[in-house]
């Protein structure tokens, strides 16, 4: 479908989820105190790996790639939202909001492989301990996060270019506080049916297919830590997969109430304080569940910061 003179000529309007109120002045300053918070933890947890050599084995090279998608995710939604709540300009351009939903679109899809990649390392570590560095090596771990972020990036060229394909016209409100696609699709003046199903369709292989990887690893690993008893294995396997557990609970059941629902169910109310919680939450959570139930980040982090102190070169 081509565009209208007016997509060319027009921005969209993003309404946003605050006003002068001195409620949601307080909410916004929580909003922006959070995007702080996760912001430093993702690039403290990005920089730990990267810097502490007893940090690069699988599990953490696939938590480092989950803290920089988290990263990333946070910089393409919140830093646009502060800064028209600031100036009082509401506008996005139609370059600015194609921006917005390839980044979203593609870093959403790429964490959710992302977390059946890291299911799937925590069932080879507790269930085939003895064949883990041939089946979780080097090249099959780049390969996990390498397809992550490929496949979450075909997706966010598909849904960007059909979204943007469609022709929208009248007041260009969208009813969000970034430009998410279904929130767009109200404003178009042509059918969108067809796309929405395809949106659906997607959602099923982007999350259920992921959530199918993660329900089985997850399962072997209960049955073989049940196998093992009592004992300091069973604790630290069950504390490092609650964990992940946790994360994929709070990410895939927010992204499920999103985009599998009717649109009939949809209010546009619900929709941006959901987007909220995964878009702004769950990346400041991700590296504090990480951090602070784990040894090895705490004792990377006190190894680093002595360093740092010490005015010593960090190799």
């Amino acid at each position: 479908m081509a565009w209208e003179n007016q997509t060319f000529n027009s921005d969209f309007i993003l309404v946003g989820i605050f006003n002068d109120s001195p409620t949601h002045i307080f909410l916004f300053s929580l909003v922006l105190g959070i995007f702080t918070v996760a912001f430093m933890g993702n690039t403290t947890m990005v920089l730990l790996i990267c810097l502490d050599n007893q940090l690069h084995t699988p599990m953490y090279f696939l938590l480092s790639q989950l803290s920089l998608m988290d990263l990333m995710l946070i910089c393409t939604t919140v830093p646009k939202m502060v800064f028209n709540y600031l100036s009082g300009r509401k506008s996005i351009s139609l370059a600015g909001c194609g921006a917005q939903i390839f980044l979203y679109v593609s870093l959403l899809g790429a964490e959710c492989f992302l977390l059946a990649s890291m299911a799937y390392d925590r069932y080879v570590a507790i269930c085939h301990p003895l064949r883990y560095s041939i089946l979780m090596n080097q090249k099959i771990c780049g390969l996990m996060a390498a397809f992550s972020w490929i496949l979450g990036s075909l997706d966010g060229i598909i849904e960007t270019a059909v979204a943007l394909s469609f022709s929208y016209c009248g007041a260009r409100e969208i009813p969000h506080f970034f430009c998410d696609v279904p929130a767009l699709l109200t404003l178009s003046c042509t059918n969108t049916l067809l796309f929405e199903r395809m949106i659906f369709i997607c959602c099923i292989i982007m999350l259920l297919f992921p959530v199918a990887v993660i329900i089985a690893s997850y399962g072997h690993v209960i049955v073989a830590v049940i196998h093992m008893g009592y004992g300091e294995g069973p604790r630290k396997a069950f504390g490092t997969c609650s964990s992940h557990l946790m994360v994929v609970g709070m990410y895939y059941g927010a992204a499920m109430f999103i985009y599998m629902r009717p649109s009939s169910d949809r209010t546009p109310t619900q929709d941006k304080f959901v987007s909220v919680f995964y878009t702004i939450l769950t990346p400041m959570l991700n590296p504090l569940i990480y951090s602070l139930r784990n040894k090895d980040v705490a004792r990377a982090f006190m190894k680093v910061l002595g360093r740092g102190k010490s005015g010593e070169q960090i190799a």
